[in-house]
C-alpha cells in the first residue's frame, strides 16, 4: 500500500496539516507563495520532523511524535522519491547511469539495475538519451531522465515540486503528458505541488488548497475548480468568489453587509442554505453600466475601477479589494465596451449580474 496519512505541526513556521492521500491517487496541491506547500512535501519525505505530529505511508509509520522515543525513519528508507524544478542529475554520470542509482543503492546487481534503467528512459521516450551527460541535455531533457531516475527506485510515493516551472512552454507540456501517462498507467501515488491550472487538471484526481498554512479546501479536481470555496481556488480558476452567510435558499450575506443572490447550488443531494457560503460567478457575467441599470436586476455592485488588463480577447475590469481585504470583481468586456464606456482605473461604475449566473454553494465540502 502506498497511500498517506498525516497529521503535523510545525510551530516555527505556523503550519498545521491533517493530509490524506489514498492509495494510486495523485493529489495536486496548490496555494499561494509561502502557503506551506513545500512544508507539507518535507514532513511527507522526511526533510522535516513536525513539533507533533504522525505520518503513515501505507501501514508503515514512519513518523510518530507521541511515542516515547519517537519514530522517526530517515529519509532514505521511507520509499519516498522527489523530483523538483532542478533535475539535479549526477554531472559525472551518464543519462542510463543516473537512472540505475537508485537501484543500485537498494542492492540491484548492476546489469538488472541497467535494465531497469533503460525500461525507465524507455517509458519516459528518453531512451535515446542513455549516453549521454547531464550537461549535453535540454531542461526537458533533464526532467524526463529525473522522472526516471526517480521512478526507477521503485518508491511508494512520488513527491512533485513544481517539477515543470523552469521549463519553457513548449517544453513544458510534453514533461506533463509524460508524467500524465506514466501516472495513471503504473497507478503511482503521488502529491505535486504546482502554481500552473494544467497541472492540475492533466495530472491530478484531487486538489488541495493550502492558505496560511492550513488546508482550506478539498475535492476532487473538477469540483474544485468549477465550484471553489476559497479565494485562491477561485483566483487561479479564473473566477470571482464572494465568502458570507447563506440568508436562505436564494441569497448570502458578506460581512461588509453586501447581499448576492443567486441559485443554490445541491451538496450531496441536498441543499445547504444555512452558514458560511460562498457565491461564485465568471467575469463575463458581469456587465459594466455608467449608471444603475433602469430595469430591477437583483446584483448590482457599485464599485471603483482599480485595474484594466487585456485578458485573451477581452479586457478584465478588476474592481478595487473588498474591505474585508479579499480580491475585488473582475468583469470581462469587450475592448469595444471599454472605449463606448471611456473606462479608466478610479472611475465609479456599477457592476450587475443575473442571479441565474451566480452559484451559491456551502464553504466546507
Amino acid at each position: 500500500m502506498s497511500s498517506i496519512s498525516l497529521t503535523a505541526d510545525v510551530i516555527g513556521r505556523d503550519v498545521s496539516f491533517e493530509f490524506d492521500c489514498a492509495d494510486g491517487e495523485v493529489v495536486a496541491v496548490l496555494g499561494p507563495n509561502g502557503a506551506g506547500k513545500s512544508t507539507l512535501l518535507s514532513v511527507i519525505a522526511g526533510l522535516i520532523r513536525p513539533d507533533t505530529g504522525r505520518v503513515l505511508l501505507g501501514d508503515d509509520v514512519v513518523t510518530d511524535t507521541d511515542t516515547d522515543k519517537g519514530t522517526f525513519v530517515p529519509v532514505h528508507a521511507r520509499g519516498v522519491a522527489s523530483l523538483t524544478q532542478n533535475a539535479l542529475l549526477f554531472p559525472h554520470l551518464s543519462v542510463e547511469a543516473n537512472v540505475a542509482f537508485g537501484p543500485r543503492s537498494r542492492g540491484l546487481r548492476k546489469r538488472e539495475a541497467h535494465f531497469r534503467a533503460r525500461t525507465w528512459l524507455e517509458s519516459v521516450d528518453a531512451i535515446e538519451l542513455a549516453g549521454r551527460k547531464p550537461g549535453e541535455l535540454s531542461g526537458g531533457q533533464a526532467q524526463r531522465v529525473a522522472v526516471a531516475r526517480a521512478l526507477a527506485a521503485n518508491p511508494r510515493v512520488l513527491l512533485l515540486d513544481e517539477p515543470m516551472s523552469a521549463l519553457d512552454v513548449d517544453t513544458a507540456p510534453a514533461l506533463r503528458r509524460v508524467l500524465r501517462r506514466v501516472l495513471r498507467e503504473q497507478r503511482r501515488t503521488a502529491v505535486i505541488v504546482t502554481h500552473d491550472l494544467l497541472d492540475a487538471l492533466a495530472l491530478a484526481d484531487t486538489v488541495v488548497v493550502v492558505e496560511s498554512g492550513r488546508i482550506v479546501e478539498r475535492g476532487p479536481t473538477t469540483e474544485v475548480l468549477t465550484a471553489p470555496r476559497s479565494a485562491f481556488a477561485a483566483r487561479i480558476a479564473g473566477v470571482n468568489l464572494l465568502s458570507g452567510t447563506m440568508d436562505g435558499a436564494d441569497s448570502l450575506s458578506t460581512s461588509w453587509g453586501l447581499t448576492v443572490s443567486g441559485l443554490t447550488v445541491s451538496r450531496l443531494g441536498g441543499i445547504d442554505s444555512a452558514g458560511s457560503g460562498v457565491a461564485v460567478f465568471a467575469p463575463a457575467a458581469v456587465a459594466v453600466h455608467l449608471e444603475p441599470p433602469h430595469a430591477s436586476p437583483r446584483n448590482v455592485f457599485p464599485v471603483t475601477i482599480a485595474s484594466m488588463d487585456v485578458h485573451g480577447a477581452t479586457v478584465r475590469i478588476r474592481a478595487d479589494q473588498h474591505p474585508d481585504g479579499s480580491p475585488g470583481i473582475a468583469a470581462d468586456v469587450t475592448p469595444a465596451a471599454v472605449a463606448e464606456l471611456d473606462l479608466e482605473p478610479g472611475l465609479t461604475v456599477f457592476f450587475v449580474v443575473k442571479s441565474q449566473e451566480v452559484a451559491l454553494h456551502s464553504a466546507t465540502r
